[in-house]
């Protein structure tokens, strides 16, 4: 009855020694090829540095002026644009600007680094059923395991800074756009497929003229989700060396200070809004445009 009461599990020892092999064999990874690691991202980490100064020098006025222009092309509503604009001043004026130009800068990196690896292993993912089979439980643990356990490797590897921070973001925020281009191409009609290839149209011309057009309104909210990803992850990638909204938040809860945690943490729920609106409302207006483009023709 023994067998049943206590459920059996390795001897302690052989628990530790297992331990400690997983241990030592990344810590020997770690000094092998860190060095390596670090010169292969430091042209990421001069780009971003770039934009952080680059967004942090730029005249206040001429920042919003661009995030309403972008809130005027996207969603075409003079009502988000004042929004934008609003939200901005809003920040600026409490002292936050600063640290919001760093969070657009590491969230700008973050979502076109997603975006140059997500489309593409999307579309990888919806050429090959073995190549989804294979992608998705690495996706699923990309999204469900706990952020502070992949910071462990990533710390081990390149230390704090920006870049474990950004690669910590991407990691969190990369899947839904891989998940949402495989669906957005899977989901093109066969008939229209079939009729490109009556016409004599190649594999790559259907996927660039065809399945990537048609699958374009999935692709963006593939995008829209990536970006609030990101921006669910400032306060964590904070905690390795990331500047943004993060740090006053992480000083906050460690001091007790309701007000600049909620003064902080409504500059990141206004980014978020902000910019799910304007890639919400882009996506719908090119779904729009493809149907009235399908009915006139």
């Amino acid at each position: 009855m023994d067998f049943f009461d206590s459920f059996p599990v390795m001897e302690q020892q052989s628990l530790r020694d297992f331990k400690k092999f997983i241990d030592l064999s990344f810590r020997t990874f770690a000094r092998t090829y860190g060095d390596a690691l670090e010169a292969f991202f430091q042209p990421l980490l001069f780009f971003l540095v770039w934009l952080e100064k680059l967004l942090l020098n730029t005249p206040w006025p001429i920042i919003i002026l661009v995030i309403a222009i972008l809130a005027w092309i996207g969603s075409r509503r003079w009502q988000l644009v004042l929004g934008s604009i609003i939200a901005f001043l809003a920040i600026g004026y409490f002292g936050m600007w600063k640290d919001t130009m760093a969070t657009l800068a590491i969230i700008t990196v973050a979502t076109m680094l997603c975006i140059l690896a997500g489309i593409p292993a999307g579309i990888l993912m919806s050429r090959s059923n073995r190549v989804q089979t294979a992608i998705l439980p690495i996706l699923d643990m990309m999204q469900t395991i706990p952020s502070f356990v992949y910071l462990i490797p990533i710390l081990m590897l390149l230390g704090i800074g920006k870049v474990p921070g950004l690669i910590a973001v991407c990691i969190y925020a990369v899947p839904p756009i891989i998940r949402l281009t495989n669906l957005g191409i899977r989901e093109v009609d066969k008939e229209i497929l079939e009729a490109c290839t009556s016409y004599g149209a190649t594999k790559l011309q259907k996927l660039k003229h065809v399945q990537i057009p048609l699958a374009l309104p999935t692709i963006f909210a593939g995008v829209n989700q990536t970006i609030m990803m990101a921006l669910a992850m400032v306060v964590i990638a904070s905690m390795i060396g990331v500047r943004g909204l993060g740090v006053p938040i992480l000083r906050a809860i460690s001091n007790q200070y309701l007000a600049l945690g909620l003064l902080n943490g409504l500059a990141i729920v206004a980014l978020a809004i902000i910019f799910d609106r304007i890639t919400q409302r882009y996506g719908t207006r090119i779904q729009k445009h493809r149907g009235q483009k399908n009915k006139i023709h």
